[in-house]
């Protein structure tokens, strides 16, 4: 069905698009997949197991509206987000792009959400029915970005299965400043410190952007194997990388996200891999759409696989379709989890 309708949906704004698809999967009218639930792909992550490494990663479900409907069409885990303390607008529209020769998206949505007062409430109302992550981040005209993070935290710190700290879109002006050795101590600290005051147990996830050095890849890695992070979602979207790109998109201002961040992805993600080997797990994220392009991001050192453009271009089954894929390729190899492949690639 979506390869009937996706040259119809493809002709309406993007953004529009994409509320479209909340609301059918919201009121039921994306049905539910038969999950092919196999040994060899289960994993666990957070002491929780999951029967597929494959996930939804923030952006998607912004406002916490449909996570559930996503766990019935196969995905492991969702992340909802990102979630500001105030609910904001976001960026003047348009502020989503298809690039669709490059099959890619640029987004300069800017953080647009409900707020955290309203999606805890929802979230509280709708009990999560698999591994669910929220994803926080601070409000546009913060004058306390810590604080707008530590709010967010103590809002749902006794709803989520973990917490991503964002600190990487190229949509909100200088959040990337936060890969700075010493403001990254100074939010990590702080977000420890109120966990601790919390009592809590909540696992703690930093995404991070893929335009990195390998210098403050290594600054980056010792801090959060310092302050015992749990994992590391690499990446972000870039607002680099546009030489290659086919659609006249490509000057648009915002995070490129889809298959030209795919082998940027990999190598950050291999090279944090490096450095922190099972320390830390990774959460890998960029122009994932098949099961072979899944299967290099868990070779070069990711646990788990997040997507979220692939969708827009391969539809709902996605996850189902990788998850079979998977199984098969691991039958190929005579592997018998996929946990066993986890950082075979050395250099990517």
């Amino acid at each position: 069905m979506f390869d009937i309708l996706r040259p119809f949906l493809f002709k309406i704004n993007p953004e529009t698009a994409h509320s479209l698809a909340i609301n059918a999967l919201k009121f039921g009218n994306i049905a539910s997949i038969k999950i092919n639930k196999s040994p060899r792909i289960e994993t666990s992550i957070f002491n929780e197991k999951i029967h597929s490494p494959i996930g939804v990663a923030a952006g998607f479900d912004k406002n916490a509206e449909v996570y559930n409907s996503l766990f019935n069409l196969g995905f492991g885990f969702v992340e909802v987000g990102t979630v500001t303390p105030k609910p904001q607008f976001g960026n003047p529209r348009p502020r989503v792009f298809r690039l669709e020769e490059d099959e890619a998206l640029i987004n300069r949505l800017g953080f647009n959400n409900q707020g955290c007062e309203e999606i805890s409430l929802r979230i509280k109302k709708n009990q999560p029915k698999g591994l669910l992550g929220i994803n926080i981040g601070p409000n546009k005209d913060s004058s306390d970005r810590i604080e707008d993070y530590i709010t967010c935290l103590k809002k749902f710190i006794n709803l989520a299965s973990y917490i991503t700290i964002n600190i990487s879109s190229p949509n909100t002006e200088n959040l990337r400043d936060f890969h700075k050795t010493s403001e990254l101590n100074n939010l990590i600290k702080s977000i420890l410190e109120e966990k601790n005051n919390s009592n809590s147990s909540i696992p703690i996830a930093v995404k991070i952007s893929p335009d990195l050095s390998s210098n403050q890849v290594e600054k980056i890695s010792q801090i959060l194997i310092d302050n015992k992070i749990e994992t590391i979602i690499i990446s972000n979207s870039t607002d680099r990388n546009r030489e290659s790109l086919t659609n006249m998109n490509r000057f648009e201002k915002g995070g490129l996200s889809g298959k030209p961040i795919e082998k940027i992805s990999n190598r950050i993600i291999n090279e944090f891999y490096n450095l922190v080997g099972k320390q830390i797990k990774i959460i890998g994220v960029g122009g994932v759409d098949s099961a072979k392009s899944a299967y290099e991001k868990i070779l070069s050192g990711a646990t788990l696989v997040q997507l979220y453009t692939g969708m827009v271009y391969r539809g709902p089954r996605i996850a189902a379709q990788i998850n079979n894929g998977l199984i098969k390729i691991l039958e190929q190899e005579g592997i018998n989890n996929i946990n066993d492949v986890i950082g075979l690639k050395k250099s990517t």
